[in-house]
């Protein structure tokens, strides 16, 4: 007889997400002038583990198949990597291939938006950061100050959605229900709140279950 392991695993997203809105703020700081530009390489520091914390995410949402989360993070990861090593370094016409970066990841942004609505959560998260994509964007591209400051303020408001994302999230995997709204929908809000049937419903179509992906 084959044994289910029906343990309980903890979801790594309050990680994810607490992990956006430390390097958020850090990166908002700079743009809004709280901090010298003469720190950027110290920020640069303080951002670079964003990296591997939101890679570990991806990599556990990936062994959960939830494949959005995973290719979120993942893709986070990548862009916290990458502002990292520019300002870090300090690379000539650094802010010009961020502008650069920037507006392609809010394609990206674009793109995940459309997918991601039923995990509340992330798609807030999302959506709310599509402006300062844009924003960091512009700005890297145009050097227009006040295109920097919006983008600042931009990055706060992006640390205070992902802060209430993970702290629900937190509430919800230690007491086994929704404390604070998440509005989830669709799937999301099947997996959560139906039985087992349901959640090993199409379970011979899944990757590692069928013969090939």
């Amino acid at each position: 007889m084959t044994r289910i392991n029906l343990r309980p695993i903890a979801s790594p997203m309050p990680l994810g997400f607490f992990t956006v809105a430390i390097a958020s703020v850090m990166t908002a700081c700079l743009q809004l002038g709280i901090l010298d530009p003469a720190d950027r390489r110290a920020v640069a520091l303080c951002v670079l583990p964003a990296f591997a914390l939101q890679l570990l995410v991806s990599v556990l949402a990936f062994l959960a198949r939830d494949v959005i989360a995973a290719t979120l993070m993942g893709t986070f990861a990548g862009s916290w990597l990458a502002y990292a090593l520019v300002m870090g370094t300090g690379a000539a016409g650094g802010l010009k291939v961020l502008g650069v970066f920037n507006l392609a990841f809010l394609c990206f942004g674009a793109l995940m938006a459309a997918v991601t609505r039923p995990k509340r959560a992330l798609w807030v998260v999302l959506v709310v950061s599509l402006p300062r994509w844009a924003a960091t964007g512009l700005s890297g591209l145009t050097g227009a100050e006040w295109l920097t400051r919006a983008s600042g303020a931009l990055g706060l408001l992006v640390a205070l959605a992902a802060t209430y994302a993970a702290y629900a999230l937190m509430l919800e995997d230690m007491r086994s229900e929704e404390v604070l709204p998440i509005g989830r929908s669709g799937p999301a809000h099947t997996a959560v709140e139906g039985d087992l049937s349901v959640q090993l419903r199409n379970l011979e179509r899944q990757a590692g279950v069928r013969r090939t992906l």
